[in-house]
């Protein structure tokens, strides 16, 4: 079984060469195998490794089904065995692990300072990840530096690894023509964004296919799957980049709305000091930014790779403070919406800068008016600042092998 015979959701999946193609009625055979399928790699995917006869147990799958499955799976390269679990009564159980090298995925972030690539591999292992950093996001510039690493990184590979790259996933911010002003870039620099396909400027050089995904939701994607997640169940989820930012995990599953921007707490109306102001005005790295220029730093160092925040504490610290009270605020007004018992915190900045921006949450939201309302838990995000891309990189992924519902199985 080649990587493309998985059919990924028409729904995700925007092909540079075929228009999707008309969905079907009822459930036959192959859906109902593929569903299966799906199912017993999530598990495998959620879990770490387990035998048949727990896969079994947890899918409500025959035994049989799953032995059928998993020989398949292992015959095509996606699945192979672990060391037997020995230490039990009867026979020792034999686990199956995903294979590192089943498939690969291209992850883009297209941000509003950087743009980041990121080739992924079955375990969520980044296999490879660069960056560049720029005044403005310019399609020319963006699509450049992507056909550029994915050349470099082809040249790297096998022609049976390079079969196995699923696809590109694009995580970047919805509608970023109306950034301008924000961004200090000139508005035609931006406008061009509005009527751009990225499949069409993609299928330039490169004939896999192309996932979209909003940018914060990749992160909260990222953070379900790899990070803290899969230890949480449902949380509402805040990614503080050049703008901030949010996702939602509900039923244990990422939720992104019909419009697929569910999440937009960047949007959220947040009472600041001079008035009512979008949260996006009140706790984004673009008003560290323009306080740096304003003290005469300069503002790309806090973009370089790897990234040290040590040298501009004067400008941090005050920035610290008043982004924890603008988020606090955002959690309480989300907390009222939906009953969240926890909230992640993870961004484009330094793990220590992760830290003291947490710390400062806490202490600010326990001052919060919460009538009403139960305190909720605020933690630390544990993939750090290039979420983005591999949550972009997880959605070709999840759109062909993996089911992105844990509610009933997890």
């Amino acid at each position: 079984m080649d990587v493309g015979q998985f059919p990924a959701k028409e729904s995700d999946v925007t092909h540079p060469i075929f228009e999707p193609g008309e969905p079907t009625s009822g459930v036959n055979q192959a859906r109902v195998r593929d569903h299966n399928e799906r199912l017993v790699l999530s598990l495998i995917q959620r879990h770490g490794g387990l035998p048949g006869s727990e896969i079994a147990r947890r899918s409500g799958l025959s035994p049989q089904t799953v032995s059928v499955i998993l020989r398949s799976l292992e015959r095509d390269g996606f699945v192979q065995k672990g060391k037997p679990q020995r230490g039990r009564v009867g026979k020792p159980g034999v686990p199956m692990l995903l294979s590192p090298d089943g498939v690969l995925s291209v992850g883009l972030k297209i941000g509003r300072r950087s743009a980041e690539l990121t080739v992924m591999d079955f375990l969520g292992r980044v296999r490879v990840h660069s960056q560049i950093n720029y005044a403005a996001p310019v399609p020319d510039c963006v699509f450049g530096f992507l056909k550029d690493g994915l050349d470099r990184f082809a040249q790297s590979l096998t022609p049976k690894q390079r079969q196995r790259i699923l696809g590109i996933g694009i995580a970047a911010p919805y509608e970023i023509w109306n950034w301008h002003e924000s961004m200090g870039a000139p508005r035609e620099d931006l406008e061009v964004w509005r009527d751009l396909s990225f499949a069409n400027e993609i299928a330039k050089f490169s004939a896999l296919p192309v996932h979209v995904e909003n940018d914060a939701t990749a992160a909260c994607r990222a953070e379900h799957v790899f990070g803290v997640g899969p230890q949480l169940g449902d949380f509402g989820y805040f990614f503080v980049g050049s703008f901030i930012g949010g996702g939602i995990v509900l039923n244990r599953s990422v939720y992104d709305g019909p419009g697929r921007n569910a999440g937009a707490f960047g949007s959220l109306p947040i009472a600041g000091p001079d008035g009512r102001r979008q949260l996006i005005d009140l706790a984004s790295i673009y008003l560290l930014e323009k306080q740096m220029r304003a003290m005469g730093l300069d503002p790309v160092q806090l973009w370089n790779v790897p990234q040290d925040w040590s040298g501009f504490e004067p400008a941090v610290a005050p920035w610290i403070k008043k982004s924890a009270c603008a988020i606090a605020q955002g959690i309480v007004a989300v907390s009222g919406v939906i009953d969240f018992r926890d909230f992640v915190i993870d961004g484009a900045f330094p793990p220590q800068v992760r830290a003291r921006l947490v710390s400062a949450i806490r202490a600010d939201l326990a001052r919060q008016d919460l009538r009403g309302l139960t305190l909720p838990r605020v933690h630390e995000g544990a993939v750090g600042a290039n979420a983005r891309a591999i949550g972009a990189a997880a959605v070709p992924i999840y759109a062909q092998f993996l089911l992105n519902s844990h509610a009933a199985w997890a």
